[in-house]
């Protein structure tokens, strides 16, 4: 399908007293062109587009979807992009595309044949990142916890395909992790962020808290009661299993740990903090000494012009009375 034929498509859509929460295109010889063209007219319009077999899309137009998927006006829940040859290059570009996509829960990107998966464990180990981005704290907090599938029957045919890497203990480990992240997003995604960084991060840094001493302390503390029902909760991924293996001790050995941190860490602050308040109170007191003298010297002012009033008072009245001498004398 040509692009100009693909917008008057979309726009007789979006004329029509139609409702249409799914689009598909499957086997319409869609190129770059006309993937554009649904970007423009679609994105913002429909909750799911199915792509299948559409051979003639290159790295160009997968770089322009990746794009969209990252503006707010996407509203897509699902993209059907099987059987299109993306290998890994083109994995990488569309895992770029889910950085900060809060919507996009069903990106199938393979059939439910393994024969046809152009994808190699070095181009799922992208979207792994972008589900999961173990280098700080924050980045596992911002990863995308919205995606529930990458693959149509996933979790059947997983394990299948990854036989033919099983001599690769690192494919095989980025495998069971995207799995596991996906799984998690789906079972549980009002937890996913917290469960993340407790599975990748045993130490949880205080010292950016300490800034503003104990107010964070009461925020921490509801934090790990929030986290608490990652150490049980199931994840339904071939076998029900918890997403932790940590006993409540262990729980309680990380919290314990932190408050440690936080409660070390804030004396410190603390004295600093007072050290600052002796050195303004010493001014305080240099300024108060200063307005004292200053009020006394005014205060000896006005006594010493209240005599000098009082003597010139009495020198009037001498010469008043010298006067007074002279005439009666006359």
């Amino acid at each position: 399908m040509a692009a100009a034929e693909l917008r008057s498509l979309l726009d007789w859509l979006q004329t029509a007293a139609l409702t249409l929460d799914d689009f598909g295109l499957r086997w319409c010889s869609v190129n770059d062109e006309g993937l554009q063209a649904l970007i423009e007219g679609a994105m913002d319009n429909y909750k799911g587009i199915n792509l299948q077999y559409n051979h003639n899309i290159t790295a160009s137009g997968w770089r322009c979807l990746s794009t969209s998927l990252q503006s707010e006006r996407c509203h897509l829940e699902k993209l059907v992009l099987s059987y299109m040859d993306i290998e890994d290059d083109g994995a990488k570009v569309l895992a770029r595309g889910l950085v900060g996509n809060k919507v996009l829960k069903y990106l199938h990107l393979c059939g439910d044949d393994e024969d046809h998966i152009s994808i190699t464990p070095a181009g799922w180990s992208a979207f792994s990142k972008v589900l999961c981005d173990t280098s700080t704290i924050n980045n596992t907090y911002l990863s995308n916890h919205t995606l529930q599938e990458l693959w149509e029957g996933q979790y059947d045919y997983w394990d299948d395909y990854y036989e033919e890497y099983e001599e690769y203990e690192e494919y095989n480990s980025i495998g069971r992790e995207l799995v596991q992240y996906l799984q998690l997003n789906n079972d549980h995604p009002q937890h996913a962020a917290r469960c993340k960084i407790l599975m990748h991060h045993s130490h949880l840094d205080m010292a950016p808290l300490l800034q503003w001493e104990l107010k964070c302390l009461p925020l921490a503390i509801g934090w790990f009661e929030r986290a608490k029902p990652c150490t049980s909760l199931p994840i339904s991924y071939r076998c029900e299993s918890s997403i932790l293996e940590e006993s409540d001790e262990e729980f309680e050995s990380r919290i314990l740990t932190a408050m440690y941190q936080f409660v070390r860490g804030t004396p410190k602050k603390v004295l600093e903090r007072r050290d600052e308040l002796i050195l303004v109170a010493a001014y305080d007191d240099k300024i108060a000494m200063v307005e004292e003298e200053n009020k006394r010297l005014h205060e000896d002012v006005e006594q010493r012009d209240r005599k000098i009033a009082q003597l010139e008072e009495r020198l009037r009245e001498i010469a008043q009375a010298a006067r007074n001498a002279l005439e009666g004398e006359e």
